[in-house]
């Protein structure tokens, strides 16, 4: 019995094939254009005041929204979902148990996962988005549960609006799969 569980873990499959170069210029494109504007409205727009709009879990969903566009994990309604609903549960965990980060954290990863299921917005970048409002700087904190707008929420939509105008370019792309 012990066995079987361990075996398991080979995985029964072989690595998925090397895309093509035209695919990787394609991706290439999407997540310099995507990031480019996130992080341009981050420093030359908002850079004066106290908001910002580039988080790193951003880097995560780059490669989903440019990189793995048929990836039911990539499509508009998990990478919007998936980064506002993180954002609230990773604000509440650090609000309500901010004297232990430890378990803050633990609670606000677990439970974004638990939401993005209940809510059909599981975009794995979101557990990132939840952390970083537990561990981020007093910058982040002092968001509050603004934190989901301005940068989770709004700077999803600009990598969204990225993703719809350059993943539909060529004939053989086309995002997304599905809206809800």
């Amino acid at each position: 019995m012990l066995a079987n569980y361990f075996y398991k873990m080979k995985g029964p499959k072989k690595s998925p094939p090397m895309v093509s170069l035209f695919e990787v210029i394609c991706s290439w494109l999407g997540a310099f254009l995507g990031i480019s504007f996130v992080a341009y409205a981050h420093y030359n727009i908002l850079g004066h005041t106290d908001l910002f709009m580039i988080i790193g879990s951003f880097g995560a969903s780059a490669v989903l929204i440019y990189g793995a566009i048929g990836n039911p994990l990539a499509q508009p309604r998990n990478l919007i979902g998936g980064h506002i609903f993180s954002a609230i549960v990773g604000v509440a965990a650090y609000q309500l148990f901010n004297g232990y980060i430890w378990f803050s954290a633990a609670i606000a990863v677990a439970t974004a996962i638990a939401i993005m299921h209940v809510t059909k917005t599981l975009h794995p970048p979101g557990g990132a988005t939840a952390l970083i409002a537990v561990i981020g700087s007093q910058k982040i904190h002092d968001l509050g549960y603004l934190y989901a707008v301005i940068p989770a929420g709004l700077g999803a939509v600009i990598m969204l609006i990225v993703a719809l105008l350059v993943n539909n370019i060529p004939k053989s792309r086309r995002y997304p799969q599905f809206w809800l």
